[in-house]
């Protein structure tokens, strides 16, 4: 099969190979799936520079989130050939390939109501942006959210996932494209990074309140402007630093406008609490299927494509997901 290999650490363009590898088989418990979509993640982009948490072996497969369809049933496990899942490819062999192998325990049925591309982009993203804003931060109805990077693949699964819930959501994003877009996704208010002042934009939408939840997958700046504006025990979520810089938080400054400060590791609930995955995923399923949430694709490329897309997702051009395409003969 064909497959993006890593043999060194570097920019994605650079770095990322398709070669012809092995085709894989499926073990004990596991299932082979024909990768029908697979979500470019930033995660790909950290593990390709060598700056994601965790460092697969020299050379692996970047890809972590999948669309596949089930070819064969490993000894033991449960599966059924030609089912339709959603899966996560351990690494050091992910998704970027034709052909993926994965734990049979770990797949959950895709989304009937949405394409390839779109199931595959509702997993880790969505399932993110929910364990944030419902079992970390607890955002109720009526509450005002913040989303940085609202156009962007974790931003606008936290934008229509607010919304559903009820909220008044106020997204930040660069430029005037990319604010059409949060608009577009539902956005009660949007500023503009580069022209807008976030702080003043956020007291006045509030009346001086602030924001009741800031959901920020960005860092850096970001997180500087969202402390000044949050409101009377807010919740900042930290969900990642696309930006590029990890901020110290100012605990004296937290302790004096009453807000909380939380991290969210989605991973650790497939190991602590893999129940509440499973509930977490119908319920995204079901909203799914009332057309309330519908992952934002920004680009369906095929598997020669692959090394572009990671790269552009890594220099922060790209809208919505990315979506790599195994079957497809040419970028849409």
């Amino acid at each position: 099969m064909k497959a993006w290999r890593v043999h060194a650490n570097g920019e994605p363009r650079e770095v990322m190979r398709l070669e012809e590898v092995p085709d894989p088989q499926p073990g004990p418990g596991q299932l082979l799936l024909r990768v029908r979509a697979a979500n470019v993640n930033f995660p790909d982009a950290l593990l390709c520079r060598g700056l994601y948490q965790v460092r697969p072996p020299l050379p692996f497969t970047p890809g972590v989130e999948i669309c596949g369809e089930v070819l064969a049933v490993g000894e033991g496990a449960a599966g059924d050939v030609g089912a339709r899942v959603l899966a996560q490819p351990p690494l050091p062999d992910g998704g970027l390939a034709e052909l993926a192998v994965v734990d049979a325990a770990t797949v959950r049925p895709a989304p009937e109501a949405l394409d390839d591309a779109e199931a595959a982009a509702l997993h880790i993203g969505y399932q993110t942006g929910w364990f944030g804003l419902h079992r970390r931060a607890r955002l109720q109805p009526g509450e005002t959210l913040l989303v940085h990077a609202a156009a962007g693949g974790v931003g606008s699964a936290a934008v229509q996932l607010g919304k559903a819930a009820g909220a008044r959501v106020i997204g930040v994003a660069g430029g005037a494209d990319k604010a059409r877009i949060a608009r577009e996704l539902g956005c009660d208010l949007v500023l503009d990074r580069r022209r807008d002042d976030i702080v003043a934009g956020v007291k006045e939408a509030t009346e001086g309140r602030g924001a009741d939840v800031v959901y920020d997958p960005v860092g850096g700046d970001a997180y500087a402007k969202s402390v000044k504006c949050i409101a009377f025990e807010g919740r900042i979520v930290v969900v990642g630093f696309a930006g590029g810089a990890i901020p110290t938080p100012a605990l004296n400054h937290a302790l004096v406008k009453n807000y909380a400060i939380l991290g969210l590791h989605w991973g650790l609930y497939q190991t602590k609490d893999p129940a509440a995955i499973d509930a977490c995923h119908e319920e995204l399923t079901k909203l799914a299927a009332q057309g309330t949430v519908k992952p934002l694709i920004g680009g369906r490329v095929p598997l020669a494509a692959a090394a572009d897309a990671v790269q552009r997702v890594a220099d922060g051009t790209s809208v919505g997901r990315l979506v790599v395409l195994p079957g497809a003969e040419e970028a849409r």
